[in-house]
């Protein structure tokens, strides 16, 4: 089971999908990967993608931000998500997109939308991850100041740029990877 490990909600329990399909960010390593975000966290508005629990940005939003929206196309995350906004009392502060990604930031350009942080733990070794970082560039929907951190394998190495995003860091946790990314 996971849990929330600071802020308004923090010990709250929350379910992830009993599916295969799905790794829930560890508690070690969600608490390392919000100490380099702090400077960031606060009044601000999360994207979370591939969100699997919620996880990510549920912990954003017991820490601060103002809003999150959680993207995940199998039904079965989005009831789990929607099931932990309830528990830990954000579900008012929170959007859910069922659908694939990519069709996700489409629909999130055409609303104007902008994202001060923006999660994303894809399905290892899929080539995901240079994919979603060329159309979260392509799409501009990350404020000037925004960061994005992405989970990876260690054999599915982050590009150092991807447009005008840069790869600033990058934190092993054995063969799980968080690489951030700022604009250049």
């Amino acid at each position: 089971m996971l849990r929330i490990i600071s802020g308004t909600a923090r010990g709250i329990k929350i379910n992830a999908p009993d599916t295969k399909n799905t790794r829930p960010t560890l508690d070690r390593v969600k608490e390392s990967v919000f100490n380099i975000l702090m400077p960031y966290i606060g009044d601000t508005v999360v994207l979370d993608l591939f969100a699997g629990s919620g996880n990510l940005g549920i912990e954003a939003l017991s820490r601060g931000a103002n809003r999150a929206v959680f993207v995940d196309n199998s039904n079965l995350c989005v009831k789990v998500i929607s099931e932990n906004l309830k528990k830990t009392k954000f579900i008012d502060k929170a959007e859910i997109l069922n659908m694939d990604v990519f069709r996700a930031l489409s629909h999130l350009r055409e609303k104007g939308e902008k994202f001060d942080i923006v999660f994303m733990d894809p399905p290892y070794n899929m080539n995901f991850l240079a994919k979603t970082l060329q159309m979260l560039n392509d799409f501009d929907i990350i404020s000037n100041d925004g960061i994005v951190a992405c989970e990876h394998h260690e054999d599915e190495p982050a590009p150092d740029m991807v447009g005008k995003l840069e790869k600033v860091r990058s934190k092993n946790y054995g063969d799980t990877f968080f690489s951030f990314y700022v604009r250049a």
